[in-house]
């Protein structure tokens, strides 16, 4: 699966899935300090699954669902970090492609799917 990650997205979390195969672009390493709306575009562009830790891109999720690219946003806190990599990876192989058009919230020991209707 083809990610991108936002700017603010745990290192340990692009590790992990590169490590269990998957293609990962880090936002830094493109556009460092792009507005929310480049990032979203980068991601439409590529057909990447935006991955965040990022609460605000609400909006801009619902926009990329309609264009059925994926976001998954990371909320764990500081106590549960050290299991992000492996948590995160575990919640994409489960999830496989149900997350596309999509925001899959992953959180310690448990993830969800919304969808948007377009």
């Amino acid at each position: 699966m083809r990610f991108l990650a936002d700017e603010n997205c745990d290192i340990a979390v692009v590790r992990a899935l590169r490590d269990a195969g998957h293609d990962v672009t880090m936002v830094k390493d493109r556009c460092r300090g792009a507005e929310d709306e480049a990032v979203a575009a980068l991601a439409l562009s590529e057909k990447r699954v935006l991955i965040t830790e990022d609460k605000g891109f609400g909006q801009i999720a619902q926009a990329l669902s309609a264009a059925r690219i994926g976001v998954v946003l990371v909320r764990f806190p500081t106590d549960a970090r050290s299991e992000i990599g492996a948590t995160v990876v575990n919640a994409v192989a489960g999830m496989g492609e149900a997350f596309e058009g999509g925001v899959a919230v992953v959180e310690p020991g448990q993830f969800r799917v919304t969808r948007w209707e377009s």
